[in-house]
Formats: C-alpha cells, structure tokens, sequence
C-alpha cells in the first residue's frame, strides 16, 4: 500500500500520525511540505479529497493568517489557495493519502480510517494518550 504523508516534523499531531502509519507494518513517503509544499492542483484535490473546505485546511495558530488578511470572508479560495501557497506553513497538517482516501489527521487517530493494514502493537501519542492497545486495537474513549 503507497501511503504518502504531507509531514512538519516539528508538528506532534504530524509525528504522531506517522508513527500511527509505521505501527501499521508501513514505511509512508514522507513529504516535508514546508520545503517542499504540494502544487496547486495537488493542493486542491487533497482538499477536496478529504471532504473539506480551502478555510477548513487553513492553519491560523503560529502563521501568518492574521497578518495577511485571510479571516476576510470576501476571500476566494483561489485567493486562499494562492497564500497557502506562497506560506506553507498556512497547510494544515497532517494530510495523509493512501488508496483507500485522504484526511487531514486531526486528531492523528484519524488516520486509521484510511489504512488498510491493522496496527501492530500498542501505542501511545506523544502526550501519553493511549491509542492501541497491545493487541492492536484502538482504545475506545
């Protein structure tokens, strides 16, 4: 299965999510989409893909929303687009899209909807939330 993360290592619900995609028994392509940041097109369709909107994918805390204008609801979403673009650090994260969809994981644990494989082992988020359990089920809120 080709699984391809939009990371920020600096980000814990991105490293979360990747290490969620390894417990699975798979080694994702990891894009860094702050030095590397999608196309337009490819923008678009992983939003679209992932059931949301251009303001729905937007990160606003530690970027430069406010600044640029970008709560302007009269802003198109060619116009947002556009800024996410030119900021990728205004990409949310993390999006993850493998053959069975697309999400942007938020929370991480969003990203077992669109694995195919089951988790290995048990596994904690970075915060000590227990997510799987030793034998490889989720733990149930």
């Amino acid at each position: 299965m080709t699984v391809t993360i939009y990371h920020n290592p600096a980000c814990g619900t991105s490293r979360n999510t990747l290490a969620l995609i390894r417990n699975s028994g798979v080694e994702p392509l990891i894009i860094d989409y702050l030095t590397q940041p999608p196309t337009r097109a490819v923008l678009d369709d992983m939003i679209r893909s992932a059931g949301l909107t251009v303001r729905q994918a937007i990160r606003e805390k530690g970027t430069p929303y406010a600044e640029l204008g970008l709560d302007n609801p009269a802003l198109t979403d060619e116009a947002l687009l556009t800024a996410m673009l030119a900021h990728p650090i205004l990409i949310n994260r993390p999006f993850v899209i493998t053959p069975l969809g697309v999400r942007l994981c938020r929370p991480s644990e969003l990203v077992l909807e669109i694995l195919a494989d089951a988790q290995r082992a048990a596994f904690s988020k970075e915060d000590g939330e227990a997510v799987i359990t030793a034998s490889g089920k989720r733990v149930e809120p």
